[in-house]
């Protein structure tokens, strides 16, 4: 499995559901910084993207458990439901470009996990959590009203999500899809988690707030993708990182800008509930399930490697060539084409 080149020149890549501090130079610079040479300005856009991005979702909020769950739907109500999960410090809208190539045959749902994107920031985050405010999430969309169950769909960290939900609930869903999902970090006690702990000293919490930035140019330099990657499409890491960013007093007063993830939700994860599904190996799931990966990812990577995974050995899997571990930056009209592919066959029942 080929890598990306910053990842053979041995730089910091980390786990897909925890953030990981690089110095500056440890990466190469269209990793560290891909839309530093663009100063601000948007990269050009081919028409396939614009056409996309012009079927603006409808934008509202969900409660869930006390707390509101920014979620946004395209297509008609009672066609077959789709709920879109994101991944790491990400939001809703990474599924804004995918989501209406779907929507003329399902109805589908994007949802922005708590402490991500316009959905509220919690004193604390679960599994079984965030597995509540997808089916409040499905609910409030209408996926329910089609000729069955949802399907659920995850890249990364909501890859797990979505694993999480169908072995803990499997009567909400119709099946499940994961995308280059692979399940966190290294074991608590080992070496490398031991040097991730090491690494990210400087990643911010309750007490290091996200930087603020004076202007949007200045925050847009500073955007790169977790685990670090090369952008495989510019104008799909710009059309990513405008809308990571929310408006906040500036440094020097006037308007500032800053990430929308709360810098908090790594030390306030409990994991205990999914650790005690896996106490005694992977969790069964009933419901189908189907992973599609990028055949440069460094998350598959360590699986390539022998780390062990909880998914089944006979799971039907789809590799994306010429993609790293986001695929729909890298290789975005290859997973549209796979997920409309793979959903007007299967599963079969």
């Amino acid at each position: 499995m080929a890598l990306d080149p910053a990842i053979k020149e041995g730089a910091p890549v980390g786990y897909d559901d925890h953030p990981i501090h690089s110095e500056p130079g440890a990466l190469p610079p269209e990793v560290q910084a891909p839309l530093a040479p663009f100063q601000g300005q948007v990269p050009d856009t081919p028409k396939w993207f614009a056409d996309a991005i012009a079927k603006a979702p409808e934008r509202s909020l969900v409660d869930s458990m006390g707390t509101k769950i920014e979620m946004l739907t395209w297509g008609e109500v009672g066609k077959p439901g789709l709920l879109l999960v994101h991944g790491n410090s990400a939001h809703a809208d990474w599924w804004s470009f995918i989501a209406p190539y779907l929507a003329e045959d399902y109805r589908v749902a994007s949802m922005s996990l708590a402490g991500m994107g316009g959905s509220d920031w919690r004193d604390s985050y679960a599994f079984q959590d965030f597995a509540e405010d997808a089916e409040a999430v499905a609910r409030a969309a209408g996926l329910y009203e089609g000729p069955r169950k949802p399907i659920y769909i995850g890249h990364s960290f909501g890859g797990a999500q979505v694993f999480f939900a169908a072995a803990l609930n499997p009567d909400r869903l119709h099946a499940a899809i994961l995308v280059d999902t692979g399940f966190g970090g290294p074991p608590p006690d080992s070496p490398e988690a031991k040097k991730m702990a090491e690494r990210v000293r400087n990643i911010p919490t309750a007490d290091r707030a996200n930087k603020v930035y004076p202007d949007i140019k200045s925050a847009l330099a500073r955007f790169r993708f977790m685990p670090p990657q090369a952008a495989g499409n510019l104008f799909v890491a710009d059309f990513i990182a405008r809308r990571s960013l929310k408006e906040v007093p500036g440094p020097d007063g006037g308007v500032g800008y800053t990430w929308r993830f709360d810098p908090s939700m790594w030390n306030k994860l409990d994991r205990s509930v999914m650790m005690g599904m896996t106490a005694d190996g992977p969790p069964k799931v009933s419901v189908p399930l189907a992973h599609i990966f990028g055949d440069r990812s460094v998350v598959m990577s360590r699986r390539a490697s022998g780390q062990p995974s909880p998914l089944p050995a006979d799971i039907l899997e789809i590799a994306i060539p010429d993609s790293a571990h986001h695929i729909m930056v890298d290789q975005p009209l290859a997973l549209i084409a796979s997920l409309r592919s793979l959903l007007a066959v299967w599963p079969s029942k």
